[in-house]
């Protein structure tokens, strides 16, 4: 089973900005340009992080498998994040650096390749781009030139700031009125604003300040929204497809980012998609609340298929619970579908040639509906429904007896296409795994003949013993008309 040699038309997605379920029409045929928002690297990545990455990561596959080309752009932001997220306090990478004592690039670059270290191990593809904000200052600074030019954005005391006022469509994508944003809200009046609500592109940057470069404002550096709307535009182009981003990003980053490139000139992002947030006990994740939770905790005490299993489980518009219930249900349901997989593949050493067609049509049937699911604004809990309906299908026709190959084959591509190409299920450890588990078989066909032998001996209470002692580890002996199985 193949991905779609020819893209697929029918695609429906929720468009924040339209605020409704739209048709998915792509800027030039075949191709999909994504951005992403992605990490302010001045510390390790939490769950927040893996509920957003696997939600689009999810998303990139399916367009994908339904015949896409991906060019997906996620950025590094590693300068102009402040503390209060606004146009206040200190640089959340230069703060850092100050604490530990590093170069603010030491800080950028240990905490990016942390947060790559965790991608991998949820099995997150890597974008095709992953530009860093300080990489970008040309581009930005040319942006915001063409923002002045324009009689958007103005100059004070070396800082810059768009102007609001200019821009009606300042509140668009959130539904926020600027006359109903009051003065003062996240952030202090400053003096060197024409107005409260206006927002910086570039600051200067005062003494002492660690992260610092030359401008036509003077030395400073670059405004946390200015970035995105810069290297968006570099790399996908005026009217690109989608900019993806968690739900507490739609105002003010967002929000920023359009009024920012189309007050230049610039078509911005056509659709606008984001994830919605995830509790822990029913709370809000939050360092004050004392469930503040790093994403390489929770790898420590889960599989970390366990963990994007979770995350998959409940669709990318949803709130997420993490629970130690919710990762026990997690755990359960992941591991049937595993062991569905297993026992397919471990049938297919023996299976007689052939094919069942009315389990055929039942395996395309689960196929259908998963693929259904995905069109339909991705909906990943349905298309996990169709994989346990896949998984029930197969133990049934299993626990009757043998399966003919071309079925089988037909249920293991199903499994590895659906469940692991595009929901990012089933990864392992490569070759080592796939070593360890030929090791595995061969002991436990040793082991059911010796289960075999003591039974044939009448020593019941041996063979009772072994079966035993195999389920304390996870395994299942199963004596069928066939001779004895096992599964895990």
């Amino acid at each position: 089973m193949t991905s779609h040699s020819e893209p697929d038309s029918n695609i429906v997605l929720y468009d924040t900005m339209q605020r409704q379920k739209v048709p998915f029409t792509p800027t030039t045929p075949g191709h999909v340009g994504m951005y992403l928002c992605g990490p302010t690297v001045y510390s390790d990545a939490h769950l927040g992080h893996a509920r957003k990455e696997v939600a689009f990561d999810v998303i990139r596959r399916a367009f994908m498998h339904f015949g896409y080309a991906v060019r997906y752009v996620a950025n590094i932001t590693d300068v102009g994040h402040l503390q209060d997220d606004s146009d206040d306090g200190e640089d959340k990478i230069a703060k850092r650096a100050a604490l530990e004592r590093l170069e603010p690039m030491e800080v950028a670059d240990k905490y990016f390749w942390s947060f790559m270290d965790d991608m991998a191990a949820l099995n997150i593809l890597r974008p095709s781009i992953n530009p860093r904000a300080t990489g970008h200052i040309t581009e930005q600074i040319a942006l915001i030139e063409e923002l002045i030019e324009r009689g958007h954005a103005y100059e004070s005391g070396g800082s810059v700031y768009f102007d609001v006022r200019s821009w009606p469509d300042y509140g668009k994508l959130s539904g926020r009125k600027l006359d109903d944003q009051e003065e003062g809200t996240r952030e202090a009046v400053r003096g060197d604003k024409h107005d409260a609500r206006d927002f910086a592109l570039w600051k200067n940057a005062e003494g002492g300040h660690l992260m610092r470069w030359p401008s036509p404002w003077g030395i400073g550096f670059p405004g946390w929204h200015i970035e995105c709307s810069a290297m968006s535009l570099k790399y996908l182009g005026e009217g690109f497809d989608i900019h993806g981003g968690g739900l507490d990003l739609e105002f003010p980053h967002h929000e920023a980012e359009i009024a920012q490139a189309e007050a230049a000139g610039h078509a911005f992002a056509r659709y606008w998609m984001h994830n919605n947030m995830l509790t822990i006990g029913g709370e809000k994740m939050s360092k004050s609340k004392g469930n503040f939770t790093t994403i390489a905790d929770v790898l420590s005490r889960h599989d970390p298929m366990v963990v994007r299993f979770l995350l998959v489980s409940s669709h990318y518009r949803s709130i997420t619970e993490f629970s130690d219930a919710a990762f026990e249900s997690a755990k359960n349901g992941y591991r049937r579908l595993s062991e569905s997989l297993h026992e397919i593949e471990r049938r297919l050493s023996d299976a007689p040639d052939g094919e069942d067609a009315t389990l055929d049509r039942k395996i395309e049937t689960h196929v259908q509906a998963f693929e259904a699911a995905m069109r339909d604004d991705f909906n990943t809990p349905k298309a996990v429904a169709a994989l346990f309906g896949l998984s029930g299908d197969m133990n049934s026709a299993l626990a009757a007896g043998k399966v003919g190959r071309a079925t089988l084959e037909r249920a293991r591509d199903a499994f590895h296409t659906l469940g692991g190409d595009v929901l990012g299920l089933f990864a392992g450890g490569g070759a080592a795994q796939e070593d360890n588990s030929e090791v595995v078989g061969t002991l436990m066909q040793l082991v059911l003949k010796a289960r075999q032998n003591y039974r044939l001996n009448k020593q019941y209470a041996e063979s009772d013993e072994l079966r035993d002692t195999l389920a304390q580890v996870g395994v299942t002996v199963e004596d069928t008309k066939d001779g004895p199985r096992w599964r895990r």
